[in-house]
């Protein structure tokens, strides 16, 4: 290991004032010395921050390096205390490794398929129509969070799994609480039970009476009930919490970057690109947690086996080395090879999905409200805290000409 290596004392937890869509500085200037810096937990554990997109992206490929849950001892944020982590709750398989992953990811695959997901895409403009039709109806101004971001998500991936529609306000009002990263405890836990409650009552009754969702269908298979209510729950908590921050998200960026909204506007055949853009540019799945099993070298330096690495995904995304003029917003971007929806084997599952709902939903927003614009001047937007899970807005006040 070199002797000069760059450290970073405590994961950086604030984002400069008037640059909401950055990464925290001292994530930048950590990048700037070197694609890989030491970082030191609460607890004194001294982990590996990765923040060049080629590094990121090895590791995230390498069987060296584990998701499993009861090896992520050390939070970048959380002193746990000595408090051991359990090991994931069956059925949750974005924090397991091989060949438990492949065992509740291979009978997803199928249903996730571009070629499927793709045939949802006039459902999608119906229920995105239906909610620009009552944030129409309701006139300005609006909480665009809760009026559009996150119904069409939450519609989309409810309906997939066959959560009946009087229980979805509820769930996902549960979900929120423990997306949001600024509940305390006690509060975290019983909106945690509460949707575990509610998922082993549905498998239970899918089980009884099937009907034509994933969820049902995954209970032909040899999953058990509790491999069954795990993998409802990760599909059901990452199926709309990324995509709403995104759409959020992006249509502050493209309401503070008119330019690029106009070019996005004068030609509809962008869209798909400026989806990607949009996807890099965010990176609302901000960071991802590996250990790893044996020594192994990234970066030009050697981690050790049992250190906690944290993959910096946005700043890989606005890695120079990579990418032309990163920290721009351009939605003329060619290519893609983004890391917002992850790499190997954990690559998100959902994101033709995700993909679908923006290249819908965007367009047909801007295209409804022609005149729309922030409600409050954009520092006055409220951003979610780096310690959430997810980063985003917690609402974004629009209006527009009625």
């Amino acid at each position: 290991m070199s002797d000069s290596v760059h450290t970073v004392t405590a994961m950086p937890t604030t984002r400069r004032p008037g640059c909401p869509f950055d990464p925290p500085a001292e994530l930048l200037e950590a990048r700037g010395h070197g694609p890989i810096s030491r970082l030191s937990f609460p607890d004194g554990h001294q982990g590996w921050l990765v923040t060049g997109y080629d590094q990121v992206r090895q590791v995230l490929a390498d069987p060296r390096f584990s998701a499993r849950k009861e090896l992520m001892r050390h939070h970048p944020q959380i002193d746990y205390g000595g408090m051991e982590v359990p090991p994931a709750a069956p059925g949750e398989f974005l924090l397991t490794d091989e060949p438990v992953h492949s065992r509740y990811r291979k009978p997803l695959v199928r249903r996730f398929t571009v070629r499927r997901m793709r045939l949802l895409t006039e459902r999608i403009e119906q229920v995105t129509a239906e909610h620009l039709d009552a944030m129409a109806q309701a006139g300005p101004p609006a909480d665009l969070v809760t009026a559009f971001a996150k119904p069409i998500p939450s519609v989309m991936i409810c309906e997939l799994l066959g959560v009946p529609y009087a229980d979805r306000g509820s769930f996902q009002r549960q979900v929120d609480v423990f997306h949001s990263g600024e509940v305390g405890d006690e509060e975290l836990i019983a909106a945690y039970t509460g949707v575990q409650t509610y998922l082993a009552g549905l498998v239970a009754a899918k089980r009884a009476n099937p009907t034509d969702d994933i969820l049902s269908e995954l209970t032909e298979g040899d999953l058990t009930d509790e491999e069954l209510k795990g993998v409802a729950l990760t599909l059901l908590a990452a199926g709309f919490d990324t995509t709403a921050n995104t759409l959020a998200l992006g249509t502050f960026a493209l309401l503070r970057n008119p330019e690029q909204l106009a070019a996005l506007r004068a030609d509809p055949d962008l869209a798909d690109g400026a989806v990607e853009e949009l996807l890099r540019y965010l990176s609302v799945a901000k960071t991802s947690l590996r250990v790893a099993l044996v020594d192994a070298e990234v970066g030009g330096q050697t981690i050790e086996a049992g250190a906690t690495v944290v993959l910096s995904v946005n700043t890989a995304n606005r890695d120079p080395e990579r990418f032309t003029d990163p920290n721009a917003l351009d939605v003329r971007r060619s290519g893609g090879g983004h890391l917002a929806f992850g790499h190997g084997i954990h690559q998100c599952l959902g994101q033709q999905l995700a993909r679908v709902e923006m290249r819908v939903a965007l367009p047909a927003l801007f295209a409804r409200f022609p005149t729309l614009r922030l409600a409050v001047p954009p520092e006055e937007v409220p951003l979610r805290p780096e310690t959430a899970d997810l980063y985003g807005v917690r609402c974004l006040p629009v209006t527009w000409d009625a």
